[in-house]
Protein backbone atom coordinates (compact mmCIF):
# COMPACT_ATOMS: atom_id res chain seq x y z
CA UNK A 1 0.00 0.00 0.00
CA UNK A 2 2.81 2.32 0.73
CA UNK A 3 4.61 1.76 -2.35
CA UNK A 4 1.21 2.51 -4.31
CA UNK A 5 0.73 5.92 -2.80
CA UNK A 6 4.37 6.78 -2.85
CA UNK A 7 3.90 5.76 -6.70
CA UNK A 8 0.61 8.02 -6.80
CA UNK A 9 2.01 11.08 -5.02
CA UNK A 10 4.87 10.98 -7.43
CA UNK A 11 3.09 10.77 -10.67
CA UNK A 12 4.02 14.54 -11.31
CA UNK A 13 7.79 13.44 -11.57
CA UNK A 14 9.75 12.47 -14.32
CA UNK A 15 12.43 10.18 -12.98
CA UNK A 16 14.54 10.29 -15.88
CA UNK A 17 14.33 14.37 -16.01
CA UNK A 18 17.32 16.31 -14.68
CA UNK A 19 15.46 19.33 -12.60
CA UNK A 20 16.73 22.56 -12.24
CA UNK A 21 17.14 22.91 -8.34
CA UNK A 22 14.35 25.42 -7.61
CA UNK A 23 12.08 22.59 -9.44
CA UNK A 24 13.53 19.98 -7.62
CA UNK A 25 12.63 21.82 -4.83
CA UNK A 26 9.52 22.65 -5.52
CA UNK A 27 8.50 18.78 -6.29
CA UNK A 28 10.03 17.68 -3.57
CA UNK A 29 8.02 20.10 -1.17
CA UNK A 30 4.45 19.43 -2.94
CA UNK A 31 4.72 15.83 -2.67
CA UNK A 32 6.16 15.63 0.81
CA UNK A 33 2.84 13.94 2.29
CA UNK A 34 3.98 11.90 4.92
CA UNK A 35 2.53 12.40 8.63
CA UNK A 36 5.59 14.09 9.82
CA UNK A 37 8.24 16.63 8.98
CA UNK A 38 10.29 14.83 6.44
CA UNK A 39 13.75 15.22 6.32
CA UNK A 40 15.18 16.51 2.65
CA UNK A 41 18.40 15.29 1.73
CA UNK A 42 20.70 15.34 -0.96
CA UNK A 43 22.88 13.01 -2.70
CA UNK A 44 25.88 14.16 -4.57
CA UNK A 45 27.77 11.40 -7.09
CA UNK A 46 31.40 12.32 -7.62
CA UNK A 47 34.18 11.29 -9.61
CA UNK A 48 36.63 10.59 -6.87
CA UNK A 49 38.01 7.09 -5.62
CA UNK A 50 37.33 6.71 -1.69
CA UNK A 51 39.84 4.26 -2.15
CA UNK A 52 42.45 6.46 -2.30
CA UNK A 53 43.20 8.68 1.18
CA UNK A 54 43.59 11.86 -0.63
CA UNK A 55 40.42 11.51 -2.47
CA UNK A 56 37.87 11.14 0.64
CA UNK A 57 35.92 13.60 1.37
CA UNK A 58 34.88 14.37 4.98
CA UNK A 59 34.52 18.26 6.67
CA UNK A 60 31.41 20.25 7.63
CA UNK A 61 29.61 22.92 6.62
CA UNK A 62 27.46 25.52 8.09
CA UNK A 63 23.63 25.63 6.99
CA UNK A 64 22.51 29.28 6.93
CA UNK A 65 19.12 28.27 8.04
CA UNK A 66 19.71 25.37 9.71
CA UNK A 67 18.88 21.84 9.78
CA UNK A 68 15.14 22.02 11.45
CA UNK A 69 16.57 18.91 13.94
CA UNK A 70 17.30 19.16 17.59
CA UNK A 71 21.17 18.04 18.09
CA UNK A 72 22.38 16.30 21.48
CA UNK A 73 25.66 17.46 22.24
CA UNK A 74 28.20 15.58 24.54
CA UNK A 75 31.60 17.33 25.26
CA UNK A 76 34.71 16.01 27.00
CA UNK A 77 36.35 18.95 28.98
CA UNK A 78 37.08 20.00 32.61
CA UNK A 79 37.66 23.28 34.76
CA UNK A 80 36.82 26.68 32.87
CA UNK A 81 36.25 24.55 29.59
CA UNK A 82 33.53 22.16 30.68
CA UNK A 83 31.72 25.69 32.23
CA UNK A 84 32.31 27.41 28.65
CA UNK A 85 30.77 23.98 27.13
CA UNK A 86 27.62 24.00 29.70
CA UNK A 87 27.11 28.31 29.12
CA UNK A 88 26.88 27.36 25.36
CA UNK A 89 24.14 24.97 25.56
CA UNK A 90 26.21 21.35 25.74
CA UNK A 91 23.60 18.52 26.97
CA UNK A 92 26.33 16.50 28.67
CA UNK A 93 29.63 17.82 29.91
CA UNK A 94 32.18 15.63 31.75
CA UNK A 95 35.82 13.62 31.55
CA UNK A 96 36.02 10.64 33.45
CA UNK A 97 32.26 10.33 34.11
CA UNK A 98 31.34 10.97 30.96
CA UNK A 99 33.66 8.01 29.65
CA UNK A 100 32.33 5.86 31.73
CA UNK A 101 28.50 6.48 30.75
CA UNK A 102 29.89 5.51 27.19
CA UNK A 103 31.54 2.25 28.48
CA UNK A 104 28.29 1.58 29.38
CA UNK A 105 26.40 2.02 26.65
CA UNK A 106 24.93 5.63 27.64
CA UNK A 107 25.02 7.99 24.91
CA UNK A 108 22.55 10.01 24.65
CA UNK A 109 23.52 12.65 22.08
CA UNK A 110 24.40 13.20 18.21
CA UNK A 111 27.70 15.28 18.68
CA UNK A 112 30.77 14.60 20.38
CA UNK A 113 32.98 17.20 21.10
CA UNK A 114 36.61 16.95 23.25
CA UNK A 115 39.69 19.44 24.23
CA UNK A 116 42.81 18.71 23.11
CA UNK A 117 43.81 17.33 26.20
CA UNK A 118 40.82 14.58 27.01
CA UNK A 119 41.69 12.69 23.69
CA UNK A 120 43.88 10.34 25.43
CA UNK A 121 40.66 9.58 27.71
CA UNK A 122 38.74 9.47 24.31
CA UNK A 123 40.57 7.25 22.97
CA UNK A 124 39.46 4.49 25.72
CA UNK A 125 36.52 4.93 24.41
CA UNK A 126 37.27 5.50 20.76
CA UNK A 127 35.89 1.79 19.78
CA UNK A 128 32.92 2.52 20.88
CA UNK A 129 32.31 6.22 19.03
CA UNK A 130 34.16 5.82 16.04
CA UNK A 131 31.55 3.20 14.37
CA UNK A 132 29.06 5.54 15.38
CA UNK A 133 30.55 8.20 13.54
CA UNK A 134 30.60 10.08 17.00
CA UNK A 135 34.68 10.45 17.49
CA UNK A 136 35.80 14.14 17.99
CA UNK A 137 38.11 14.83 14.58
CA UNK A 138 40.18 18.27 14.41
CA UNK A 139 39.44 18.27 10.93
CA UNK A 140 35.90 18.61 11.97
CA UNK A 141 35.98 21.08 14.47
CA UNK A 142 35.28 18.72 17.16
CA UNK A 143 39.06 18.58 19.32
CA UNK A 144 39.43 22.35 19.86
CA UNK A 145 39.68 24.66 22.65
CA UNK A 146 36.86 27.24 21.30
CA UNK A 147 34.56 24.57 22.62
CA UNK A 148 31.87 27.23 23.18
CA UNK A 149 31.87 27.59 19.45
CA UNK A 150 31.68 24.27 18.70
CA UNK A 151 28.71 24.01 20.34
CA UNK A 152 26.93 26.52 19.11
CA UNK A 153 27.99 25.38 15.86
CA UNK A 154 26.45 22.32 15.71
CA UNK A 155 23.32 23.40 18.09
CA UNK A 156 22.94 26.07 14.67
CA UNK A 157 22.61 23.88 11.98
CA UNK A 158 26.27 22.44 11.34
CA UNK A 159 26.00 18.99 9.05
CA UNK A 160 28.76 16.69 8.33
CA UNK A 161 29.62 15.79 4.95
CA UNK A 162 31.37 12.63 4.39
CA UNK A 163 32.01 10.27 0.76
CA UNK A 164 31.28 6.47 0.47
CA UNK A 165 32.40 3.97 -0.84
CA UNK A 166 30.77 4.52 -4.62
CA UNK A 167 31.83 7.92 -4.16
CA UNK A 168 28.58 9.30 -2.68
CA UNK A 169 28.03 12.25 -0.34
CA UNK A 170 24.75 12.29 1.06
CA UNK A 171 23.54 14.92 3.71
CA UNK A 172 20.29 16.04 4.91
CA UNK A 173 19.42 19.73 4.25
CA UNK A 174 17.02 20.74 6.07
CA UNK A 175 12.85 19.86 6.37
CA UNK A 176 9.99 19.81 4.18
CA UNK A 177 8.08 22.19 6.56
CA UNK A 178 11.35 24.85 5.55
CA UNK A 179 10.88 27.11 2.69
CA UNK A 180 11.75 26.99 -1.28
CA UNK A 181 14.28 29.19 -0.43
CA UNK A 182 15.90 28.44 2.76
CA UNK A 183 15.93 25.20 1.02
CA UNK A 184 17.72 26.48 -1.77
CA UNK A 185 20.03 28.45 0.35
CA UNK A 186 21.08 25.35 2.79
CA UNK A 187 21.41 22.92 -0.69
CA UNK A 188 23.87 25.59 -2.66
CA UNK A 189 26.02 26.15 0.67
CA UNK A 190 26.63 22.99 0.89
CA UNK A 191 27.27 22.08 -2.55
CA UNK A 192 29.55 24.47 -2.33
CA UNK A 193 31.67 23.08 0.30
CA UNK A 194 31.87 19.62 -1.87
CA UNK A 195 33.45 21.92 -5.07
CA UNK A 196 35.79 23.62 -2.89
CA UNK A 197 37.35 20.10 -1.34
CA UNK A 198 37.45 18.83 -4.76
CA UNK A 199 40.47 16.57 -4.63
CA UNK A 200 43.68 17.97 -6.60
CA UNK A 201 43.77 14.48 -8.62
CA UNK A 202 41.00 14.22 -9.46
CA UNK A 203 40.67 14.82 -13.48
CA UNK A 204 37.33 15.30 -16.07
CA UNK A 205 34.10 15.82 -14.71
CA UNK A 206 33.80 16.30 -10.71
CA UNK A 207 29.97 16.01 -10.23
CA UNK A 208 28.73 13.46 -11.60
CA UNK A 209 25.27 13.42 -10.83
CA UNK A 210 23.27 15.16 -8.01
CA UNK A 211 19.40 14.28 -6.27
CA UNK A 212 17.31 15.75 -3.57
CA UNK A 213 14.82 13.24 -1.99
CA UNK A 214 12.59 13.54 1.21
CA UNK A 215 12.39 10.92 4.06
CA UNK A 216 9.35 8.91 2.11
CA UNK A 217 10.02 9.87 -0.90
CA UNK A 218 11.71 8.91 -4.39
CA UNK A 219 14.91 10.53 -5.61
CA UNK A 220 14.76 13.59 -8.34
CA UNK A 221 17.87 14.66 -10.40
CA UNK A 222 18.72 18.27 -10.35
CA UNK A 223 21.43 20.30 -11.72
CA UNK A 224 22.91 23.86 -10.49
CA UNK A 225 25.64 25.95 -11.09
CA UNK A 226 28.44 25.95 -8.16
CA UNK A 227 30.41 28.69 -7.50
CA UNK A 228 33.68 27.39 -5.96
Amino acid sequence: MAGKTLKNSYKNVDVNKTYSLAEAVKLIKDNAKAKFDETIEVSVNLNIDPRKAEQNLRGVVQLPNGTGKTYRVAVFAKGPKADEAKAAGADIVGAEELADMIQKGEMNFDRCIATPDMMVLVGKVGKILGPRGLMPNPKLGTVTMDVAGAVKAVKGGQVEYRSEKAGIVQAGVGKASFTEKALVENIQALLSVIQKARPAGVKGTYVKKMSLSSTMGVGIRFDAPVEA
